[in-house]
């Protein structure tokens, strides 16, 4: 038996036909994955909205048949009724479309009023969950178990029905005879008709911006240079300056109206409504037992040696606290606390039961006024969907530019 020494190599193995391309065909596009994940939702989105258009179309041809008129043009009719509590102007003969702008509006001042309040009290409650002072920690502990662990409704009729066993206006309680809290609400010292106040309002809001842009650029210095730079003093500038120049130029009104007792009521200022009162109070102590535990787990969650590290360097305990534990606990506090402000806003609706004029409850009013049942649901629903989208969505930007940038 012979072999053969002759070495085989690659030139004399058979070559293979490299495979076709399959270009763009159908069937190349299926082998893909997120092509296939992709006509999946597109197949489940168009079913579900296939779905509300026959819901919705059957019902609307259900109303046909009664004699029922459907559709939006309802909205320019005149609403027929009143709202007791308004940030802009409404009388009956006024349309269904601006009864809407009212209860926006109040559902958006009594959030946002709620959404701060709860903030505050949350980020306090929450360091004070992990002081070492024995009274602080556990009256934080006991407000957070007392708060979380009761229905918000309660809490809410709760505060109502304290709010109207109050006395009259001529026995209301004189905080230095510029503000009175009374059955009828509390009326602060507020600015008169007319006035350019709104303007200064809206400077404010741009004022704080600039601040925080401010406060933004300094941080970057000092992670350049390691130079610190007190930028206090021109924060407050530009809180006092740019609205004080905005009130000048739209309005610069001479006075502020205090209020005053007139008659059976108290006239002139601010006035907050017992059923504003009370829904503002629910809404924020309730959602702010729950930032405290976010706040008390995002600031548990940052590695304690990097705590020791900052104060073996000599930084002050404030410094440690602003700048080395909260800027890496906002990571993990910011996501659960969007979701607490959205539900914050849902929750809102909950003021039909003491009579406050929010959305929801202007709805049902429109509703029963109107006759369009199916055209005031989804005008209700858009409404929501759209607020509590915008803060999700400004949420989620914050959110992403506190998160930490891989390199």
């Amino acid at each position: 038996m012979t072999y053969s020494n002759a070495k085989t190599t690659d030139e004399s193995l058979p070559r293979r036909k490299p495979p076709k391309t399959q270009g763009l065909s159908l069937n190349g596009f299926w082998h893909d994955q997120r092509f296939r994940n992709f006509v999946a939702q597109a197949i489940v989105i168009a079913v579900v909205i296939g779905f509300f258009v026959y819901i919705i179309g059957n019902a609307q041809r259900a109303l046909s048949d009664q004699g029922i008129k459907t559709g939006f043009g309802f909205l320019m009719d005149s609403a027929g009724f009143a709202i007791g509590e308004s940030l802009i102007p409404f009388s009956a003969s006024d349309s269904f479309l601006r009864a809407y702008g009212v209860g926006i509006l109040n559902t958006l001042k009594v959030s946002f009023a709620a959404i701060i309040l709860a903030s505050i009290i949350g980020v306090l409650l929450g360091v004070a969950r992990l002081s070492r002072n024995v009274m602080l920690n556990r009256f934080a502990s006991i407000y957070v178990e007392v708060f979380r662990n009761t229905p918000q409704l309660l809490q809410i009729v709760f505060w109502y029905m304290l709010a109207v066993q109050l006395p009259g206006p001529k026995q209301a309680f004189s905080f230095g005879d510029i503000a009175f809290l009374s059955n009828r609400g509390l009326v602060l010292p507020g600015p008169g008709e007319g006035s350019g106040f709104g303007f200064a309002l809206i400077g404010l809001v741009i004022a704080a911006a600039g601040v925080v842009f401010w406060r933004r650029h300094l941080e970057k210095r000092l992670r350049q240079t390691g130079k610190k730079i007190n930028g206090l003093p021109l924060s407050i500038a530009i809180m006092v300056i740019v609205p004080a120049v905005i009130w000048t130029v739209f309005g610069s009104p001479s006075q502020i109206e205090v209020p005053a007792l007139r008659g059976f009521n108290i006239r002139g200022g601010l006035q907050l409504s017992p059923e504003f009162l009370a829904l503002f109070l629910g809404l924020s102590l309730y959602i702010a037992a729950f930032i405290a535990e976010i706040v008390r787990a995002g600031i548990a969650s940052v590695n304690k040696g990097q705590i020791e590290a900052a104060t073996a360097m000599g930084i002050k305990n404030a410094d440690v606290l602003w700048r080395v534990v909260l800027p890496q606990a906002m990571r993990v506090i910011v996501p659960p606390t969007t979701a607490q402000y959205v539900s914050l806003l849902k929750n809102s609706s909950l003021g039909v039961m003491i009579g406050y004029p929010e959305l929801f409850n202007l709805n049902n009013t429109i509703l029963t006024a109107s006759g369009n049942t199916v055209e005031a649901i989804i005008i209700m629903m858009a409404i929501y969907l759209s607020l509590t989208t915008t803060i999700a969505v400004i949420m989620n930007w914050y959110n992403r530019s506190v998160q930490l940038k891989e390199r």
